[in-house]
């Protein structure tokens, strides 16, 4: 269909909007250039040390590696560093159910729950188990979460590595997520006034949490570019949530090529419809090749690159973590964003601070045994491009069919 004969506010297949070809406009007032002030990082030492137990996946240090290695690279002004305060249970309840947050706030006191808590919330099974910190830290990154929202009222970048937990539903965990800390952020948006948030999500994993608890409101937009039949199998492509969704479920081996045909073809022509005020990106790592939990075939510059896309489409900007297994490639990948955020050039080969950090890492799967030297001595991947498949074509031509219309 030519431009001309698409109704206002319409998107062509080749992404630009009707009148409109520039992925920065906005209203007046909602300037990206804003987003230009120096970004914040909100971490916390409540990740060092903390681990989900046994050989969960999640029993691998991954904020507070990704924190040293951006201190050890020279990337961190102090000034610029919060420290996650801990999300109130009033706070947890804009989203969670009260029950189901007292629940969590108990089973950490007590160290364990009784069957009718484990079979109602989920909590000491379906791969949520009952840890030490199992309150505190999920209640530390959606206290980030909040915060980096407080954060950019006024225009921002914000990056959240310890946040990202998209799988957690009102009233029980799911996914390793005891609380929505994505969700939580977007509530405390759009409490704020705004009333067009984009959520982009490219963690392996469909963002089901996320998409659930915004799928019949008009001002939150949710995008989800996960593996097709993975885990937790849904977000399938005509899933669309009340309109206000789009997913891109893309086969395995999904390539860098392939994924910056999607951030062109899909990605950015849904934020240029949307005209976000905000957008909020889950930056999951596991869709890198070596994740050991999915089958997609990115380098983490795919991650870099959509990270500098949106963050030219907004005047506010959080980027949280989210999934990620293999220890090596998330630490690398989260001090990348950080990298890329504030615009800094990523060396070939990392100084021995920074090496450091990487050599003392250990996993204990069988790549952990006899890591490859670009783990240690590199932050950025080589690239790994490929042959940009039909059905990636098609996926992304059915994304931009039938958009909701914008204010």
């Amino acid at each position: 269909m030519p431009d001309s004969s698409l109704p206002p506010g319409g998107v062509s297949r080749d992404g630009n909007r009707a009148g409109n070809d520039h992925p920065g406009n906005h209203q007046p007032g909602d300037d990206p250039a804003r987003n230009n002030q120096a970004p914040i990082l909100i971490g916390s030492e409540i990740y060092r040390g903390s681990t989900y137990g046994g050989k969960h996946p999640l029993a691998i240090p991954r904020v507070s590696t990704a924190l040293d290695l951006i201190r050890a690279m020279g990337w961190l002004d102090e000034a610029r560093y919060r420290d996650s305060p801990l999300a109130t249970p009033q706070q947890l309840t804009r989203f969670h159910t009260a029950d189901y947050v007292a629940a969590l706030e108990a089973a950490e006191r007590d160290g364990g729950v009784s069957d009718a808590v484990r079979e109602r919330h989920h909590l000491g099974a379906h791969g949520n188990p009952i840890y030490r910190e199992v309150f505190r830290r999920p209640a530390t990154g959606a206290g980030g979460a909040i915060l980096a929202a407080a954060l950019v009222r006024d225009g921002g970048v914000v990056h959240v590595p310890g946040a990202g937990t998209h799988h957690a539903m009102p009233d029980r965990a799911s996914g390793f997520c005891y609380l929505n800390d994505v969700a939580l952020a977007l509530f405390a948006l759009v409490d704020a006034g705004l009333t067009r948030v984009l959520y982009v999500d490219i963690d392996a994993h469909h963002g089901d949490g996320v998409e659930h608890a915004f799928r019949d409101d008009p001002r939150v937009f949710t995008l989800s570019v996960h593996e097709a039949g993975r885990w937790p199998r849904t977000g399938l492509l005509d899933d669309r949530a009340g309109g206000y969704a789009r997913n891109l479920p893309v086969p395995e081996g999904f390539n860098d090529t392939e994924m910056d045909w999607v951030l062109r073809h899909a990605i950015l022509p849904v934020a240029r419809h949307f005209r976000p005020e905000a957008v909020v990106l889950q930056c999951g790592s596991d869709a890198v090749e070596e994740d050991p939990l999915a089958r997609l075939s990115l380098s983490n510059n795919s991650h870099f690159a959509v990270v500098e896309a949106l963050r030219a489409v907004s005047p506010r900007l959080i980027v949280t973590g989210g999934g990620g297994y293999n220890p090596w490639t998330v630490a690398r990948c989260w001090a990348g964003v950080w990298a890329t955020l504030n615009r800094l050039p990523i060396p070939p080969r990392i100084p021995p601070a920074a090496e450091a950090v990487l050599r003392g890492l250990d996993w204990f799967r069988a790549a952990g045994r006899s890591p490859p030297e670009h783990w240690f001595s590199t932050i950025r991947d080589a690239p790994r491009p490929g042959p940009v498949r039909a059905e990636i074509r098609q996926i992304c031509a059915r994304t931009l069919d039938d958009l909701p219309p914008t204010s």
